[in-house]
């Protein structure tokens, strides 16, 4: 069966040199081996996010990480910041695990502003907040060094953000931003497969989890941050993934971080190129566009081309290439093309060349 593409928001599509990696022998996870390869990482993913503080791994989704920051940082009430089908998950997650929880809602295809946010902080009522920097489903990337910002203001207040299709495109300075909890998955920019979970915590997150009754086991972030100082994950990891992601960030390095930055805004330029060509809006609202992902409006926003999606991807898929057709509540009326990960201008190019032959047949 003839290989198909990955071009949606994840997961992304993985080399076969991430494979090879991923298929190393076998190595125990509380032997010398893994510490040694836990210590090999552990400097390179603490460059990666411009910070002095341990990087976990978790055997999980990202959503593992964000339940756990529920459970283990809120006490008293936690803020929701809600801008598309993710984020608008995470007050149903918060509910679930018992915690008092309040949305902070905003139309999809909108980004969440610091004032709004600084708004709702101002009553006092909140001590943890949970924002999604790069909403999937929408194509919105939210400016969260503006919203970071407001931790001077809020020092009690605990910052969680998810950065699960942002990690590894677009710089993301842990300690400089002075948030809470950053956390991503691998199956996204990382280009790898899914499964595998990597996150840090600031000081004071560690120190409020440290007396958190609730926080549970699997996802107790002073566990984390025990194991970690040994080189070694609270419960068995998956070891292949670790030596996959050993292997994908001396790829990080080899390039550049500035340079894989640079390829990102590249290929994502090129894919709004693409549909601004085609006659397509984009869903987001203009300077608020994600750099690792593309949601093109399809109906979704006044003005700009509609198509048959459901015959777009079908033809795409017959040429080898999978796009996304929208999710949620704009299925149909936005579809998303992703160019996180392992994507060149090259490989961009021989995407697009494919739709523009979908396109004709239309």
């Amino acid at each position: 069966m003839a290989h198909v593409k990955l071009h949606i928001p994840g997961p992304v599509e993985v080399s076969e040199k991430t494979f090879k990696a991923f298929c190393s022998p076998m190595i125990g996870h509380r032997g010398q081996g893994f510490k040694d390869l836990y210590s090999k990482i552990q400097p390179q993913l603490q460059q990666l996010l411009s910070t002095k503080q341990l990087v976990f791994l978790s055997t999980s989704s990202a959503w593992g990480i964000m339940e756990g920051a529920i459970r283990n940082l809120v006490s008293k009430k936690v803020l929701n910041c809600m801008c598309g089908a993710f984020s608008d998950k995470w007050l149903d997650v918060s509910k679930r695990c018992g915690k008092n929880a309040e949305a902070l809602q905003v139309n999809w295809g909108l980004p969440i502003r610091a004032e709004l946010v600084d708004a709702k902080l101002a009553t006092g009522e909140f001590d943890a907040l949970t924002v999604i920097h790069n909403e999937t489903s929408t194509g919105v990337m939210s400016p969260i060094a503006e919203i970071a910002a407001l931790k001077k203001k809020y020092p009690d207040v605990m910052f969680i953000v998810d950065a699960v299709s942002s990690m590894t495109g677009v710089p993301l300075k842990f300690d400089e931003l002075g948030i809470d909890v950053l956390l991503a998955g691998t199956q996204k920019a990382f280009a790898l497969p899914p499964g595998l979970a990597v996150f840090t915590c600031s000081k004071a997150a560690l120190q409020k989890a440290a007396v958190s009754k609730d926080r549970g086991y699997y996802f107790d972030l002073v566990e984390f941050q025990k194991n970690a100082e040994q080189s070694m994950t609270p419960s068995t990891p998956s070891i292949a993934h670790v030596h996959a992601l050993s292997s994908k960030l001396d790829e990080f390095f080899a390039e550049g971080l500035e340079n894989r930055y640079v390829r990102h805004r590249k290929t994502n330029q090129m894919t709004r190129d693409w549909a601004a060509t085609h006659g397509f809006n984009l869903f987001p609202e203009k300077g608020f566009e994600s750099l690792t992902l593309t949601c093109v409006s399809n109906g979704a926003k006044p003005g700009g081309r509609t198509v048959d999606v459901p015959k777009l991807q079908k033809l795409a898929k017959d040429a080898g290439f999978l796009i996304d057709g929208g999710y949620g509540k704009i299925k149909g009326t936005t579809f998303r093309i992703s160019n996180m990960g392992d994507e060149t201008e090259t490989t961009m190019g021989q995407l697009f060349a494919a739709l523009d032959k979908a396109m004709a047949q239309l």
